[in-house]
């Protein structure tokens, strides 16, 4: 295998860091490659903004679910879907922006900024460097935009912590490669597939000293996606002037 393959297959989520700042100049190879990377008819509607000063961070650990490992890292980045640089190329060439009115361009913003994060990870841990994604980011949406001035059009999808790992977790098991990779059509019969990853996930967890709980991969995710996780999420959009709100 490659070096690229290899990063890949070691990746893992970091969420503790050592005291100590990433290199500007890797930072900056970082963003490189995310502004190098496949997004929708070059609009290019991805926005990071980085957090490094230590009370920000602070601040934003509070509103991300109190994640002590924000306060660590040496950088917190904020992926954002952005059309408002979209907005300021209709003014200039004066049209309106009709697709701001389908709910298929949030899905563009947010499948563009998943293809920046994953790049970012990729590109943080080809420096040796720990990344984990902060879904929490959302948890109080309406508080970050008005941290980070949020102009219209823009929106907060995910963090990502990057730091120098302190401590290794080790590997988390994935689903068998029949549960999510399928030929010519979807295969419908994944129950004893999972049956069989509860085993395995269940085992991991048992293995882990710091671990403090116990379930099967079905009980877990079956729990999380039993309710809608974060509040005002549709209000944030209306907001910002996103597809997807309320109105």
């Amino acid at each position: 295998m490659n070096e690229v393959i290899n990063t890949l297959l070691s990746h893992r989520s970091f969420r503790s860091y050592e005291n100590k700042p990433v290199d500007e100049n890797q930072l900056n190879e970082i963003i490189k490659a995310v502004q190098a990377a496949p997004n929708w008819t070059n609009g290019q509607n991805t926005t990071i903004i980085a957090i490094k000063d230590p009370e920000r961070k602070k601040r934003f650990a509070e509103l991300c679910g109190n994640q002590k490992h924000i306060e660590e890292a040496a950088v917190f980045l904020v992926f954002c879907a952005d059309f408002y640089r979209t907005y300021i190329a209709s003014q200039m060439e004066g049209t309106e922006m009709g697709a701001l009115e389908d709910i298929d361009t949030l899905i563009v913003g947010s499948t563009d900024v998943g293809i920046a994060l994953g790049t970012a990870v990729t590109a943080a841990e080809s420096f040796g460097l720990g990344t984990v994604p902060i879904g929490g980011i959302r948890r109080n949406a309406k508080e970050v935009i008005k941290e980070l001035s949020l102009p219209p059009y823009v929106i907060p999808v995910s963090g990502l912590c990057i730091g120098h790992p302190a401590k290794d977790p080790g590997h988390k098991p994935r689903l068998p490669k029949e549960a999510v990779y399928h030929e010519e059509t979807y295969h419908r019969e994944l129950q004893p597939i999972l049956e069989k990853y509860n085993e395995t996930y269940s085992a991991y967890l048992s293995d882990r000293s710091s671990n403090q709980r116990n379930s099967t991969w079905t009980e877990h995710v079956a729990k999380f996606f039993s309710k809608s996780y974060y509040d005002g999420i549709p209000e944030m959009l209306d907001q910002q002037k996103f597809p997807g709100g309320k109105s």
